[in-house]
């Protein structure tokens, strides 16, 4: 691999003269310039970015901090925050952080250490509040402290439409299930609607959540079909989960929307290839993303932002529910 010693032999110049090219310096020369990019070219040499932005004490590096990029509503979100970063002249370090305190704490004095611009976070933890950290923050999802601004889709209102589609469905026992969380969530907001559609409306209902694991749904899901067998219309607090009830459910004898209605969160789901392509409240993922880099790169540049946005959803009719 050519090092930035090699591109300044070869082009005849100074190791100096080639970092101000690469760094955009307009003090040197066209001619000069024309030499060392020939050189690049000729040697296929890729600058070190990390180097760079010590050298230079800024950086158009960002990092951002997912639970489990295997998720694929995190990986949907990381997908498109690398698009909009990318638009931005910027690049996109990824820290998956299996919802690891210790693992998380790491990969911020990594941050640090390789000086980012600045971090997009969806943590469940909360010492964001309590460190100090000298860039910008932006979270997605989750309260992670007073002062960092905050996306998310309007949680809340998801909830009140799924819950209000089950009841016109015909669904005489609601329930919710899903995974819990150590610190304040938007994702909170589902459940607290579902409770209060039912109470409005006088229908029976039950909860179910625990902390759990990302991608480990399937223990509760059982668990909950066990202790409730009469319920007969769910809100799952995400996709992940209305696709592991629906699957057991199905194995049990269940017949789904007959026998057992369903309605997940997110809208992760693409295409209609699985079966069955679940009834769901959409996010608007994509916007989400973009939204929240946008949001970043102002902060960056010292602009007052909005510490709260939030997104609209919308019901996404599957095979999974009635209406």
């Amino acid at each position: 691999m050519a090092s930035i010693k090699d591109v300044a032999k070869l082009a005849g110049v100074g190791v100096g003269t080639v970092s101000r090219v690469i760094n955009g310096n307009e003090t040197v020369k066209p001619v000069t310039r024309e030499k060392v990019n020939w050189a690049i070219e000729q040697l296929k040499y890729t600058p070190n970015e990390i180097a760079r932005n010590f050298k230079k004490q800024s950086s158009q590096l960002v990092g951002m901090m997912v639970p489990t990029i295997a998720h694929p509503y995190f990986s949907k979100l990381a997908y498109y925050v690398e698009s909009e970063l990318y638009e931005n002249d910027y690049k996109l370090l990824i820290c998956n952080s299996e919802m690891q305190k210790e693992k998380e704490l790491q990969y911020i004095e990594m941050l640090k250490m390789n000086q980012v611009a600045g971090i997009i976070v969806i943590s469940y933890h909360d010492f964001y509040n309590h460190m100090q950290i000298d860039f910008p923050v932006i979270s997605i999802d989750r309260y992670i402290a007073p002062h960092v601004p905050h996306l998310s889709s309007d949680n809340y209102m998801g909830g009140v439409i799924a819950t209000e589609t089950l009841i016109k469905g015909g669904c005489k026992k609601l329930g919710y299930v899903g995974g819990g969380s150590l610190i304040q969530t938007s994702v909170t907001k589902r459940k607290e609607a579902f409770i209060d559609v039912a109470k409005r409306n006088n229908f029976a209902y039950v909860v179910m959540e625990e902390v759990l694991p990302l991608n480990k749904e399937d223990k509760l899901i059982k668990k909950f079909l066990d202790h409730y067998p009469e319920v007969d219309g769910v809100f799952a607090s995400t996709d992940m989960f209305a696709a592991a009830l629906a699957k057991e459910a199905v194995k049990r004898g269940r017949r789904i929307p007959e026998d057992l209605q369903i309605i997940g969160f997110d809208g992760i789901q693409d295409n209609d290839f699985f079966y069955p392509f679940l009834s769901t409240i959409e996010q608007p993922i994509e916007e989400i993303a973009r939204a929240s880099v946008r949001l970043l790169v102002d902060t960056i540049m010292h602009k007052e932002v909005p510490k709260e946005t939030i997104f609209n959803v919308q019901y996404r009719k599957g095979q999974t529910t009635i209406l």
